[in-house]
C-alpha cells in the first residue's frame, strides 16, 4: 500500500508547528510550571471527585517521581568501587571541574510531565482503566518509594557537596566587570 505524499508533509507540518510552539514558550518558566501544577491539580480534583482511577493516578505519580529523580541526577558519572556503583563527582582540587549538568533538563522535565499528565487525563475518560484497588496501599507504597529514593539522592548530594538548584548560589550577573 502506497502512502500519499501529502501525509508525510502533513506530519512534518504538525511536528514543525509543535516545535515552534515549544520554542515560543521556553522563556516563560513560571507560566510553564504554573500550567503543569494547574493541570496536576485538575487531574487530582477529577480523581477525588470520581473516586476511581487510582491505578492511573499511581502510574502518573511513579512517572513524575522518575522524572524528578532524573532531573536531580548529574549527567556525567564516574563509578567508584567503594561506593558500590554509586555515581561520583570530583571532590578534590586536582580533579577535573565539571559543572552540574542535569541528566534531564528542566524544559524536558516540564514537557514530559505535561505529556504524562495529558495521557493520564485521557485514560480517566475510559472505564477499562478504572481497576478496583485498595488505594491507601498505593499511597503508602508511593511514599515509601519516594522517601527511599530521595534519601539516597540527598545523601549523594551531601556526600559530594552539590546543589542541583540555582537558588542559594552566588550570582555575578549584577556585579561590575573589571577592565584592565
Amino acid at each position: 500500500m502506497e502512502v500519499p505524499e501529502h501525509s508525510d508533509n502533513l506530519t512534518g507540518n504538525i511536528n514543525t508547528r509543535y516545535q515552534i510552539l515549544l520554542d515560543n514558550i521556553v522563556p516563560y518558566v513560571a507560566l510553564r510550571w504554573g500550567s503543569l501544577l494547574f493541570t496536576l491539580g485538575l487531574f487530582f480534583f477529577r480523581i477525588i471527585l470520581l473516586q476511581g482511577w487510582y491505578v492511573v493516578c499511581y502510574a502518573l505519580s511513579i512517572y513524575l517521581l522518575n522524572l524528578l529523580l532524573e532531573f536531580l541526577t548529574p549527567l556525567d558519572f564516574e563509578f567508584d568501587e567503594e561506593d558500590e556503583g554509586e555515581p561520583q563527582l570530583p571532590t578534590q582540587a586536582n580533579q577535573e571541574f565539571k559543572p552540574f549538568v542535569r541528566k534531564l533538563p528542566e524544559f524536558k522535565f516540564w514537557e514530559n510531565g505535561m505529556k504524562g499528565l495529558l495521557v493520564a487525563h485521557f485514560c480517566v475518560f475510559f472505564d477499562c482503566f478504572n481497576v478496583p484497588v485498595f488505594w491507601p496501599i498505593l499511597v503508602l507504597y508511593f511514599f515509601a518509594l519516594f522517601f527511599a529514593m530521595m534519601r539516597k539522592r540527598i545523601q549523594h548530594m551531601i556526600k559530594y557537596k552539590y546543589v542541583p538548584f540555582n537558588f542559594g548560589k552566588k550570582s555575578y550577573r549584577n556585579s561590575p566587570v573589571r577592565t584592565i
